[in-house]
């Protein structure tokens, strides 16, 4: 525990450095034995692993301590009966988990763009600037970017498809381990050039700042759009 608070202390370029040389090297080690040793228990772990600690730590944190227990079982049985099954069902597997993963993020942005709902960005601008209600040009460009975010999960998921069905394995082994932060990445970026060309009178927020905004802010209590009248009961009592 005192080595990881010490770490914490490190200088914050020295934590990013290590955090982009941990990353580069687990696409490596995952992309290596993808390829060699598909379904080998190592691998299933690897790979599979990080998504399942997730599902199974969300499961847990929403209080549903039973179907938490219930799915790490069902996720390691799963794992089992693959790793003794021929490598082919490990690499649908593993296409499934990358296909399945930006299906499901599209859906779930999406999902906020229904009548009555608030952008999944548009929550996250509000939560960021501490706003309770956002300016009209800034609710618009939020929720241009979070249908953006719809198509680009959605082009993810049917490239990873398309990839798998008609190139070599090797080539979709590439795709999903590099190009899939790497995009990722590059969109972010992008996103955010874009955002103060076309808005300069948008706030400026560093990406650290707003990381920090994001863990410091509670999320909203519903989804829905707030109620305009107890929107001027905040700024009134504010």
């Amino acid at each position: 525990m005192r080595a990881v608070m010490r770490a914490l202390r490190w200088p914050a370029g020295l934590r990013a450095a290590l955090g982009v040389g941990a990353l580069i090297a687990y696409m490596a080690l995952s992309t290596r034995l993808m390829a060699a040793q598909a379904s080998a228990p190592w691998t299933l772990a690897l790979v599979l692993g990080p998504l399942a600690l997730a599902i199974v730590g969300g499961v847990w944190r929403a209080g549903l301590h039973r179907l938490a227990g219930v799915v790490a079982v069902v996720i390691v049985a799963t794992a089992a009966a693959i790793s003794a099954r021929t490598a082919s069902s490990a690499q649908l597997l593993y296409l499934a988990q990358h296909a399945g993963v930006h299906a499901a993020l599209a859906a779930w942005f999406a999902s906020t763009l229904r009548p009555g709902h608030v952008p999944l960005i548009a929550q996250f601008a509000a939560r960021v600037h501490g706003l309770t209600e956002l300016p009209p040009a800034m609710a618009a460009y939020t929720r241009a970017t979070t249908v953006a975010w719809v198509a680009y999960f959605m082009a993810m998921a049917a490239a990873s498809i398309a990839l798998y069905a008609w190139a070599p394995y090797r080539a979709w082994i590439v795709f999903a381990n590099f190009f899939t932060p790497i995009g990722v990445a590059l969109v972010m970026l992008g996103e955010h050039l874009l955002r103060y060309r076309l808005h300069p009178e948008f706030e400026r927020i560093a990406i650290a700042d707003a990381w920090r905004a994001w863990q410091q802010h509670p999320a909203p209590r519903s989804p829905r759009n707030p109620d305009p009248d107890s929107l001027r009961r905040t700024r009134h009592h504010g």
